[in-house]
Formats: structure tokens, sequence, C-alpha cells
């Protein structure tokens, strides 16, 4: 029997990728520990095999300390310098069961319909780490079964990128099943025609809570202004809401990107209901601006004051709470003499 451990860098969401390793090592008879710690804890067993898994470029650091900890642990994901390692080179890749038990707070279940992706976004690794789209899992295989909700979280970058008769297959899976759907990772609203429109409008799409109806999609650069207000007029055609529509808009990769631009998508997004969702592209975590933008349009506060006097407010609290620090401090170093 060998000592595992599973080690989650990043990310919210179970890993599906460390659930499919955990279930083929038990199924060997090996103890598999999970944590989402970098570090190594005091008295804490010695492992035969340690496995990280990383999704964002932005964990450099954490992914280094988990190097240093242990310098043999194997390392994957999107998130690391070489993501073209497979799971596959360490288990059965046909291998398909999950291990629920390391999320037992997770009671909807997880996976993909199909996999790849018909663009080719020079930011994005989906088309040359899974190639051109094909199916996956049915939704019935990706549904744990009773007595679990029938709420299942697709993962899937290319939904409707599938084979027509396989997407409208899975969709009547999930008319018929009853079944609440979320596409967090977005459908290509570029792409979209009246067919797909029409399906989604049929089933229950949800967030990624299952609590609200949302839809998700992407406007990235201004250049596609004209095709993503075209694909927002068909969801809407067959009753899908605009306010039901989250936008992810990409920031800080265009070099070309100006403040104006940014601006301007978010407020054409605003102005007809549709709810922007900045993504920061900051490997080097360096352009805090954008972040300021990002949690000010996230939290929401767009809704009751401007941008001038959320950084007023922003950089009030922090030099008061700097000050309460500063004055803590003092007081300490005061008591000590």
């Amino acid at each position: 029997m060998k000592k595992i451990k599973l080690v989650q860098i990043d990310g919210k969401l179970p890993n599906l990728a460390l659930m499919k390793m955990s279930s083929y090592f038990k199924s060997l008879g090996h103890k598999v520990t999970f944590t989402r710690s970098v570090n190594h804890l005091m008295f804490e067993d010695d492992y035969d095999e340690v496995y990280g898994s990383s999704i964002f470029l932005f964990s450099k650091n954490r992914i280094e300390k988990l190097k240093s900890n242990y310098p043999e642990a194997i390392i994957g994901g999107t998130g690391t310098d070489d993501w073209t390692k497979c799971i596959g080179d360490y288990i059965d890749l046909s291998w398909n069961k999950l291990d629920y038990s390391l999320y037992p707070e997770y009671k909807f279940s997880i996976g993909f319909t199909q996999r790849g992706c018909r663009l080719k976004c020079k930011f994005c690794v989906v088309p040359i780490k899974e190639g051109k789209n094909k199916s996956d899992q049915t939704i019935n295989e990706i549904w744990r079964g009773k007595p679990y909700p029938k709420k299942i979280h697709l993962l899937d970058n290319d939904f409707f990128g599938q084979p027509q008769q396989d997407w409208e297959y899975k969709i009547n899976e999930i008319k018929e099943g009853n079944f609440k759907v979320c596409f967090n990772q977005g459908i290509n609203i570029r792409l979209i025609d009246d067919v797909v429109a029409k399906n989604l409008s049929e089933i229950d799409y949800r967030d990624d809570s299952f609590k609200n109806k949302r839809i998700y999609t992407a406007w990235d650069n201004i250049g596609d202004e004209k095709r993503f207000f075209k694909g927002v007029e068909t969801l809407t055609k067959y009753g899908i809401k605009t306010n039901h529509i989250m936008a992810y808009m990409l920031i800080g990769y265009d070099k070309r990107e100006t403040w104006e631009r940014i601006w301007y998508r978010f407020n054409k997004m605003v102005d007809v209901g549709i709810l922007p969702y900045p993504m920061v592209y900051d490997p080097l975590q360096n352009k805090r601006d954008l972040k300021l933008f990002q949690r000010y349009v996230i939290r929401g506060d767009y809704r009751h004051k401007n941008y001038d006097e959320y950084l007023r407010h922003y950089h009030n609290r922090n030099i008061n709470e700097y000050n309460k620090i500063m004055e803590l401090d003092f007081a300490k170093k005061e008591k000590a003499v």
C-alpha cells in the first residue's frame, strides 16, 4: 500500500483530475490524503507520491512552495509551465469514476459532456490542449444519482460545438430528466443561431449556486461587438432575458487596450441589462488598477457609486486601516518600553 498526497493548488470548484486520481488509487488499495494546503504540516506522514494540480498562472508562488516542501512532487494543470502533463501518464486514462468524498460539502454533480473548442483564441490553451470538439459523457453519466439533486455543473468550453446530434441528445436528457444545468465556462455567443437559442430557452439554465437563472458567455475584445450583440439578440428572441446573461470580459490581454475601450464594453453591456464580469489577464500579478476595476464590478458597487467615488473610498479605507495598524504597533512598542 502506498501513501499518496493530492494537492489542489487553486480553484474553488472540485478538481476532476484529482477526483479521478483519488478514486483510481483507492481502488488499488492505496491510502490517499487530499488537501488544499501547499505546506508540509508538523507530524505529517511521509508520502510515497505527491501530486499537485494548478489551473491558474497566478499560482506560481504556491507551486514553488509545494515544490520546496515536496521536491519529487508531480505537478500538472494549465497553471503550470508544463500544462501538457496528462493524468493518463499516472493512472488509467479511461478511468471515469470520481471521488466526491474529497468535497463532502459539494452536493451537485460535475463533469464534461464534450472537450475541445471551435475557436482558437490566442489567450486560451483549450484548442491546443484538447483539440477539435468531441463528445464526452452524457448528462445521466455525469449525474451521481439519488439521493443527490439533479443539478449538473458542466465544465464544457463549447457545449454546442460537439456534433449536433450529440448536444441535442444531451439537451433532451436535461429536459426529460428535469435537470438544472450550469454552463459555468460559458457558451460561444458569437456562434449562436436560432436552433441553439431555442434549445437553451427550453432548459433550466442556472448560475453556479443553482439559485438564479444564468447564461454565461464572453465579450473578450471590442472587435467582436457586432457578433456579440447579434448573439444577444438571438437569445432574447427566444425569451432569454438580458439580465439572465453574464458576460466575462477579458481585460489586460490586448496590447491596444485602453481604459476608454474597457469602459465602452462595460457600459454597453450594463445599458442593456447584461451582467459584466471582468477577467484580468495578469500572469505576473502586477495589474493592480485592473484588479480594482474587477472588484468594483463583481461586487456590484457600480450600481450605487461611480468609479471615482469607489476609488476614493477604497484608498481612504486602506489608509485608515494602515494608520490603525501603525497605532497598534506603536502602542505595543511603547508598552514594552
